[in-house]
């Protein structure tokens, strides 16, 4: 009897167990899937690819019922555009449908074109835009420039046909460079459809009734982000070589830290955006020649570094000795070219300040005890064992080396000082 009852106290403590379980934690089947919302609101880089690239790695259609890109962007490097188009074949190859949304007043052009290209379903608001997405090849030959034009074709007209896309309407995005509105996009069967908004989008494709998980850029995205743009790369370089340069004239090692710091901050973005050899040696000259300048002091040295540095940041793009495939749109625009004169500016105002430091410190060394041994003067009151001398039009008062006298007319050399004693000693040649 005992044993029975111990076996059904047992029984309905497992029980128990089980539906307490079941309570805290629901089955994961019984969990819907979500709707992955990603928010591209920044150029195409390492940092929005690195974002892109996380956001659908291990997706399953499980757990995801469908990613919306939600776009904003004016386009950016190709190299890492190719890395998000990839990413988003991968996921669509697994089952999951992927939209692009760009919404009212936003853009999804030039790179960002390819990546909305790579959908299942395009929709747009309204004023907002798609195209533009002729590749630029900075500092690279003619022949390098039809080489990216003529992959990016490809890759447009692979995508407009494998999502049932006017292919003719997509080329001309790339070989004439077109930019569409969202009506022209639309009509033109690039895009297949308008929305207000997010939510009116959500809804047209009936995914209204999934939970929404949203996605943006975290720190190191943001980070990596700022450090993926070739002028905040030379900038930071050629600041950091100015901060070490004014460090040794006002011996702040704090400065110096900050200097190094800078450069290094400039070398990893060159690393992200796999920069060319080519401008990354300018730039190391530059460097040089920045450097060269607690040697020369005159301004001149400080002014020519930073000039071949500025130089070298345009060509941090070039598809020479790198990997980079181009952009799209051109990095180069009216505004870095105005930031680049502003650099060589202040250059010249440092260099005019450094060099009044220069010069106010040679003047103090060329006034101290030490400038005034191994000067030659000549002797005005006989020095026996004290006497006077004249330098340069200066009386000084003076005593000879070795005791000896010393007449009045005779030429001496300083030897050394004893307070406002100078000690000489008599010229013989």
């Amino acid at each position: 009897m005992n044993r029975l009852r111990i076996i059904s106290l047992i029984l309905i403590l497992t029980v128990l167990l089980v539906l307490v379980g079941s309570i805290a934690n629901p089955v994961s089947a019984t969990t819907p899937p979500s709707v992955v919302v990603i928010h591209l609101n920044q150029d195409i880089d390492q940092g929005s690819a690195s974002m892109v690239t996380s956001a659908l790695s291990g997706l399953t259609p499980a757990n995801t019922k469908a990613v919306i890109i939600e776009m904003n962007t004016p386009g950016g490097i190709l190299q890492n555009m190719i890395q998000i188009v990839n990413a988003i074949n991968n996921t669509e190859a697994s089952g999951i449908p992927v939209y692009a949304y760009i919404p009212a007043g936003d853009m999804g052009d030039s790179a960002g074109t390819y990546v909305a290209m790579a959908t299942d379903y395009i929709g747009m608001g309204s004023g907002s835009t798609i195209g533009a997405a002729l590749p630029s090849v900075e500092g690279g030959s003619a022949s390098q420039q039809a080489s990216a034009e003529m992959q990016m074709e490809t890759l447009m007209e692979s995508m407009a046909f494998d999502h049932n896309r006017n292919v003719s309407a997509a080329l001309s995005m790339v070989v004439n460079d077109t930019l569409y509105t969202e009506s022209q996009a639309v009509s033109n069967g690039v895009a297949n459809g308008y929305s207000l908004n997010l939510t009116t989008f959500i809804k047209s494709q009936g995914l209204q009734s999934f939970p929404v998980n949203n996605v943006t850029p975290s720190f190191y995205d943001s980070f990596i982000s700022f450090l993926s743009n070739q002028f905040v790369i030379g900038v930071l370089i050629i600041l950091g070589a100015i901060a070490i340069l004014v460090d040794f004239y006002h011996g702040s090692v704090l400065l110096s830290v900050v200097g190094v710091i800078l450069i290094a901050l400039g070398l990893i973005g060159a690393e992200a955006i796999e920069a060319s050899i080519i401008g990354i040696i300018f730039i190391l000259v530059g460097v040089v020649l920045i450097f060269l300048e607690m040697k020369i002091g005159h301004g001149f040295a400080l002014i020519a570094g930073v000039i071949i540095a500025v130089v070298g940041t345009f060509l941090l793009g070039s598809p020479q000795y790198s990997s980079n495939l181009g952009y799209s749109p051109s990095p180069v625009t009216s505004g870095s070219i105005v930031s680049a004169i502003i650099v060589v500016i202040l250059a010249i105002a440092a260099a005019l300040y450094l060099r009044k430091i220069a010069l106010s410190i040679k003047a103090k060394k060329a006034t101290g005890s030490e400038a005034i041994i191994d000067k030659k003067g000549v002797v005005r009151v006989a020095i026996n064992p004290i006497g006077w001398i004249s330098i340069e039009g200066v009386q000084w008062k003076a005593r000879s080396l070795d005791g000896s006298k010393i007449d009045s007319g005779k030429m001496v050399r300083v030897m050394g000082r004893e307070g406002l004693t100078l000690v000489v000693a008599p010229i013989t040649d």
